[in-house]
Formats: structure tokens, C-alpha cells, sequence
């Protein structure tokens, strides 16, 4: 599945997006350099099971262990200690990354309640893209048995892009459900 998608970026995405943007090199055209999944979890603090159902799903979503994120600052109102836990994070690159991109676009988003489409807004004026998802479930591989808790995530998509303009056709064209 996953090389299905580089192979289309290799046989129509490159070559549209030279026309498109006029390139004069093929090593200025845009393309996805990673993706990164992140799962804020301020509550692993007080219960340690929480980092193992956390860790289990990522790897479950990803196929990649996920490294533990943690705190750099002590805060008080956020009740939060230098050094404990507060988040996880998974970066994809290369095969595992295309699979993944493949499977967000046309079966886990699709799952989606109510969904019309991404928001085609959420650029960060260098080309990279990022969305959030309120819950886990939409992915196949989670059983709605097995979870504890509804958790959402962040997932950011890394291109090599100058503009939002150029990231955003580079995604179009690899499937990403833009909102019209």
C-alpha cells in the first residue's frame, strides 16, 4: 500500500507539480519529509498504566514504539514537575511514513463523524501542514474495547515545500480531503 502511494508521487505528483510551478530542477520540487504524531497526556503523571495504554496505541497506529515527551519547566499551575511525563510522539519517515499518509487519508478520515473534508487553512506559511483528531477510534488497528479513554492527537506534516500554496497541491495530490 504504502509504496502504491510513492510510486504515484514518483509517476504523477512530481511531474505535475513541475508543471504547475515551473521548476527548473527536479530537486526543487516539493516532497512530504516527515510526519510526526503527537499525543499530549498531562494525566501520565498519577497513573502509570496510562503510559503503556498511550505507548500500545501509537505503536498499534504508527507500527513504531513512540518516545516519551517530558516536561522541560516545573509549573505549579499546571501541577506539572521538571522531568515528568506529559506527552508522546512518533516521527515517520520513508515507508512506514507513505503507509501511514495512505491510511490517514482514505480510511481513517473517512471514519470521521460528520466529515467534510480537512481544513485547508492549517499551513504554517513554510509549507508544513498540521490537523488534530479528537479521538483514536477512527484508526482500524484500535479496538474500542480495549482503550481507557478517548485520547485525541496531532499529527504534522513535514514538506519540503517553499510555500502553503506549493504544500497544499503537493497534498492534494497525494489525497488529502481538503474542505472546499
Amino acid at each position: 500500500m504504502a509504496a502504491r502511494l510513492k510510486e504515484t508521487y514518483l509517476k504523477e505528483v512530481a511531474p505535475a507539480l513541475m508543471k504547475k510551478f515551473e521548476y527548473t530542477s527536479v530537486m526543487s520540487i516539493p516532497k512530504l519529509d516527515k510526519v510526526v504524531i503527537n499525543v499530549a497526556c498531562g494525566e501520565a503523571r498519577d497513573n502509570s498504566k496510562i503510559v503503556d495504554a498511550v505507548t500500545s496505541d501509537l505503536m498499534q497506529i504508527t507500527g513504531q514504539r513512540p518516545i516519551v515527551c517530558r516536561a522541560k519547566k516545573s509549573v505549579a499551575n499546571f501541577k506539572v514537575r521538571d522531568g515528568q511525563i506529559v506527552g508522546f510522539k512518533v516521527t515517520l519517515r520513508g515507508e512506514r511514513m507513505y503507509e501511514f499518509v495512505d491510511r490517514f487519508f482514505n480510511v481513517a478520515l473517512p471514519r470521521v463523524r460528520d466529515f467534510r473534508g480537512i481544513n485547508p487553512d492549517a499551513f504554517d506559511g513554510r509549507g508544513n501542514y498540521s490537523v488534530g483528531i479528537k479521538e483514536q477510534l477512527i484508526f482500524p488497528e484500535i479496538d474500542y474495547d480495549k482503550i481507557d479513554k478517548v485520547r485525541g492527537m496531532d499529527i504534522n506534516f513535514v514538506t519540503t515545500a517553499n510555500t502553503d500554496e506549493e504544500a497544499r497541491e503537493l497534498l492534494t495530490l497525494m489525497g488529502a480531503p481538503f474542505a472546499r
